[in-house]
């Protein structure tokens, strides 16, 4: 399988020294974005993309051969060839998209405005190595190619040193992509793109070891590491108290600032939570597949969770909001596909309802949401209870998959209540096991597929 992370380095005291690239970068697209409008029938002729971008840049570009049509080179002297290319590449993607919109518009009754081609974009130059970058960040730095004093010149850019450790521990030996310029919060970062090819995990399921996680608002996550019979190898609490303490302070600074001066100039202020909630999110998702890594976890089982059209009133109204619920997820899959782990998701309906005993539903704690009664009067923290349930659905899913259809049937004909997803639980996983270890010691070929 192939995977792709990114990776930003910042790149400090670099401000002053790149506004005039950027300035110059930008007006090459615009100038460029005109020229594809008006040969647009000649460019779309084109079948692939690098003949395209060829045949744009014999328009623009003089040799000693012959005379472009357009004059670039006077406008943006001495610009480079590789930048040339990445801007003609991002001028064609401008002109298709438009060209695309407006024929979408006529289709549709001219229906609204029409759309239109905006030729000032807010773009950030692509790097190429050789022609634009060169790499010497053993010593701290990166070299540039940047438009000072009316010529390009390469310029070193210090890098932060943690950003070279994280790039030396994690991608040693991994060719980087070219980088891209990216400006965010006040500060200039250069972007890599790291490919790399793993092989996820093919444990049979019989062998495969799983963690399953319960994501929620009150605990970050709750996580069992469990072996197909039902063994609980590991529960472990995922919670980064400090962050949600902190984000809670800023809503109640903002709330209070909202009434005394209204809800006015309160923009930078949800910019600042809305930075440290992705932030929350990152660390708890990088924390969960650095746990299944450490405990050679096969498989990370969340819920699928869909809230979309949930109405909910009250104070848990705003955290429900903020709860970063798919980014999570999202984090923790890049990770743990790096890391050859492969992820699955289970129905999320009852997991939490019923008692992972086989009880029955089970009653929460009004003061204490985190805390649940069963019905047989046992105590239990609601969340772990719901990370067993998770893990016994995804091994009951897989091993009646693996199982020809009659002896499935014969299976649930014991166990009726392991063939409805939505109200098994820990419980029937432990139940259902045993009568699996019978027909696999009668069965040689049963046994020899799902332990491989």
């Amino acid at each position: 399988m192939k995977t792709a992370q990114s990776y930003a380095v910042e790149l400090l005291k670099f401000k002053n020294i790149v506004r005039q690239t950027i300035r110059i970068y930008r007006k090459a697209v615009a100038f460029l974005i005109e020229v594809i409008e008006k040969e647009w029938d000649d460019v779309s002729a084109v079948e692939t993309s690098l003949g395209k971008v060829n045949l744009v840049e014999r328009l623009v570009h003089s040799t000693s051969k012959r005379v472009a049509k357009y004059d670039f080179d006077t406008a943006f002297h001495k610009f480079p060839s590789y930048l040339l290319r990445g801007a003609i590449s991002v001028a064609i993607g401008s002109v298709s998209s438009y060209k695309s919109n407006y024929k979408n518009w006529e289709a549709g009754g001219r229906a609204g405005n029409p759309p239109k081609l905006t030729y000032e974009r807010f773009l950030m130059p692509c790097f190429y190595n050789g022609n634009m970058y060169l790499s010497d960040m053993n010593n701290g730095y990166v070299y540039l190619k940047l438009y000072i004093d009316k010529d390009w010149k390469f310029v070193p850019v210090k890098v932060k040193k943690t950003d070279v450790k994280y790039i030396r521990k994690y991608w040693t030996g991994v060719k980087e992509s070219a980088p891209t310029l990216e400006y965010k919060h006040g500060k200039y970062f250069l972007r890599f793109l790291f490919k790399t090819n793993v092989e996820l995990s093919d444990t049979p399921i019989l062998n495969k070891r799983i963690l399953s996680v319960d994501l929620g608002i009150n605990t970050d996550a709750v996580c069992t590491v469990m072996e197909s019979d039902g063994t609980i190898l590991l529960r472990e609490f995922i919670n980064f108290g400090s962050d949600k303490d902190y984000l809670n302070h800023q809503l109640n600074k903002l709330k209070k600032f909202q009434r005394l001066h209204g809800s006015h100039n309160v923009k930078s202020r949800w910019e600042n939570i809305k930075r440290h909630n992705i932030e929350h999110g990152r660390k708890v998702g990088n924390a969960i597949a650095e746990l299944a890594t450490s405990y050679n976890c096969d498989v990370i089982v969340f819920e699928y969770l869909d809230i979309r059209g949930k109405k909910v009133t009250g104070s848990k109204r705003q955290k429900l909001a903020l709860w970063r619920k798919n980014s999570i997820q999202k984090v923790c899959e890049g990770k743990a596909h790096f890391y050859g782990i492969r992820i699955s998701r289970i129905c999320a309906w009852g997991t939490s309802k019923y008692a992972f005993d086989g009880s029955g539903k089970v009653e929460r704690d009004k003061t204490n949401h985190r805390n649940a009664t069963f019905l047989s009067g046992k105590k239990y923290n609601a969340d772990l209870s719901a990370s067993y349930n998770i893990g016994a659905r995804y091994f009951l899913r897989e091993l009646q998959k693996s199982l020809p259809e009659k002896v499935r049937s014969r299976l649930l004909a014991k166990v009726p209540e392991a063939g409805h997803r939505t109200s098994c639980t820990y419980h029937t996983l432990r139940t259902f096991y045993p009568l699996l270890e019978d027909v696999m010691r009668t069965n040689p070929d049963i046994c020899l597929k799902l332990a491989g």
